[in-house]
């Protein structure tokens, strides 16, 4: 773990889960856990319970939409849309920044600068904790299923892209 100054990102998460009730223990790493295997391998815990904050861009109202899905999956865009009732389409890094405030990597399922459409991918659900980004690309806590929702009041779905084979 690493030594040294919190960021201002990870300071706004840690205030938003402290304002819900929730002990803010955020762990810092010295290497990035900016994708779910990095985080997964870093805390010691199966790449199913991260809790990987994706950023989508609804064409028509440009507003972003966060889909908090298990690091397994991969995000099925056209659910999404079916979900959100508009076309929806990548978000480049400004985009993501611009809306949330944090860099691609370090997402937070939370504090975000502007009101974002939340969705939580119910694959979430079947774990007792779950682990996701401080809000920089090398920090993360601890969360329960259940305080995520409650944090991000996200809207359960399932949003992961099906396997063909």
């Amino acid at each position: 773990m690493a030594a040294g100054s919190t960021s201002d990102n990870q300071l706004r998460v840690e205030a938003a889960l402290q304002a819900a009730g929730i002990a803010a223990d955020i762990v810092e790493f010295d290497a990035s856990t900016r994708t779910s295997a990095d985080a997964a391998a870093a805390i010691g815990c199966t790449v199913a319970q991260i809790a990987k904050s994706v950023i989508l861009r609804a064409k028509d109202s440009e507003r972003a939409v966060l889909v908090v899905t298990s690091g397994i999956n991969r995000v099925c865009e056209k659910t999404v849309a079916q979900l959100v009732g508009e076309k929806i389409g990548r978000a480049d890094a400004d985009f993501v920044r611009e809306k949330t405030g944090f860099v691609i990597g370090g997402v937070a399922p939370v504090a975000h600068v502007s009101a974002l459409i939340t969705l939580v991918d119910e694959d979430l659900l079947h774990h007792t904790e779950l682990w996701a980004a401080a809000g920089t690309p090398n920090s993360v806590f601890r969360i329960t299923p259940d305080q995520l929702l409650h944090l991000t009041a996200g809207r359960i779905a399932k949003v992961k892209e099906e396997k063909t084979t």
